[in-house]
Parts: C-alpha cells; structure tokens; sequence
C-alpha cells in the first residue's frame, strides 16, 4: 500500500480489529455514508443476471448489506464474515431467531474458512480498503466462487479523505490518513488472479461538515483510525490537532467544510472452468443433424 508520495505503509491487522471492536457497538449511529454506498452497489444488481443459493458478505459489519440481500434474494442463504465479533455481535441481533437464513464467521478476508467453488455472490462492501494484500484477498474469492459467480465490490480509492490529507502534509511527514487502493490497481489484481471480466468505475461524493472536529470524530465513531505503520507513534498533541483545523478552514465554501470520497464500484465473475469444457468435432455435429 502506497501512497502520493510512493510510501509503503502496512495495515496492521490487530489494529484494524481494535478498531472496529471498539466503534460495532455505534456504527450504525455515524454510518450514512457506507449505508448509501451499500444501497448503490446492490443496485448494481439489477444489471447481473444472477439467483444466488449461497452468497458470502465479507466484511458484513453490522449487517445492513446482509439484510438488503435478504430481501433480493429471499431463498438464499447468507454467510456474514468479518473481522470483527463486536459487529457479528450486533448484526446478529437483528436476524430472526428462528428459520434464519443468516450464518455468521468471524475470519480473516485473506483466509477464509470455506469450501471450494461454494458461493453463487460474494459481496465486499468497503473492505479492501482494509486489506494489504489484494492478491491474496482475491485469490480466496476466486477459490470459493462457483462457476459463473460473481464477485460485487466497493472500496474507497485515493481521493477518499484529500483535503485531511492535505492539512496533516502541512505539519508533518507522517502518515494521518488512512491509503486507497487506485482503481486500476484493482482492476489489474482480479485480472491476475484469474477473475474475469472485471468493470469498474469511480464516483465522487462529497459530504460536507460545519467544522473539522464533527468529521474526526466521525471517522473515529466508524471504525476508520490511522491504522497504518507509517503513523505517528506518539500522541497528537493538541496544538498539532488546532493547526489540522486551521488549514481545514481553508476549505470552507458556503459556510460549509467539504470532505471528499472517492468510491469505486465493481464486479467481476469466476470464469467457466476449462475442465468442464467439451471439444466437439464438426463433423459429428453435422452427423447429429441429420439424424
């Protein structure tokens, strides 16, 4: 994972964990925004032809997109995988007690405990944004895709967050914000580990906040920390945060601060599998043709 300035920067894992332990229990409260790009990237489905018996959503959360499914695919059943117990916890709480449909995994996205070819979907709404390794994320959806599956994504790409970006470059060299993936990355890494037909594209949203502090403490509130090896060790002092704030304002438009998200959106499917495809001579179509 890089960043503008071609830094590598690592995600630890444990810190990733820590952090959304620490916000499942009022995601929901702060979580407009990954709800409404929930809401788009099932849109998406009314464009694939697809009737799902068996779908994995990784990086469930609290299981607004695991419900969305339910209600699109109503004989199917839902395999929540996160990271996070304290979101499994509270996603939990909200399927039926009897007759549910709903199975819930704690597991790593780069190590998933399933079977080979066993899901028709897997949908990731915002997760590889968390992950370090691409190829290793996608070398596990491609192992448990079905003939024919489809994988349905969304990630925040490199734009995400550049005006708080901007303002921490101004007052120091460490990293403060979490990196994004660029969507030709993306692209370029399903591709490589055999997904085939991958389409992608990228929007821009922008919220925007009275004040600098709300958006912090928003990001905090969702699970989304500095979670990167190249951030500062020590603690942010509060002179450091008031400067962020003062260049923030620079920003300001209509009384109001803008706070940038590039999404990216995408799909790609697990190719028919050579071993089941049959050479059939001309000759003895010809021949089935007479008959």
């Amino acid at each position: 994972m890089k960043d503008y300035n071609g830094k590598q920067y690592i995600k630890n894992l444990n810190n990733v964990r820590t952090a959304f332990e620490k916000a499942a229990f009022h995601y929901d409260d702060y979580s407009i925004l990954q709800r409404t790009i929930t809401d788009r990237l099932n849109e998406s489905l009314d464009q694939i032809k697809i009737n799902p018996i068996t779908i994995l959503d990784l990086g469930s959360g609290t299981g607004y997109g695991a419900k969305i499914l339910h209600k699109r695919f109503k004989s199917a059943h839902i395999y929540q995988a996160d990271l996070s117990e304290n979101m499994l916890k509270v996603s939990k709480k909200k399927s039926p007690i009897l007759f549910s449909k709903d199975h819930f995994v704690c597991a790593d996205a780069n190590k998933l405990p399933f079977k080979e070819k066993y899901f028709d979907l897997i949908v990731s709404g915002l997760t590889l944004q968390w992950c370090n390794n691409l190829d290793a994320v996608f070398r596990e959806v491609k192992y448990l895709l079905k003939t024919n599956g489809v994988f349905l994504f969304t990630s925040f790409g490199p734009d995400t967050l550049k005006e708080l970006r901007d303002c921490w470059s101004r007052i120091d060299d460490y990293i403060h914000v979490n990196t994004f993936v660029d969507m030709h990355d993306i692209g370029d890494a399903l591709m490589r580990n055999g997904l085939t037909s991958p389409i992608l594209n990228a929007e821009e949203i922008v919220l925007t906040y009275q004040e600098c502090k709300q958006l912090m403490r928003e990001l905090k509130y969702i699970g989304a920390r500095n979670i990167n090896s190249g951030r500062r060790k020590t603690l942010t002092g509060k002179k450091r945060i008031e400067k962020v704030f003062e260049y923030y304002e620079t920003y300001r438009v209509n009384n109001k601060l803008p706070v940038t998200y590039e999404v990216i959106y995408g799909h790609a499917w697990q190719p028919v599998s050579k071993k089941n495809e049959q050479s059939i001579k001309l000759d003895d179509i010809k021949k089935q043709l007479t008959k």
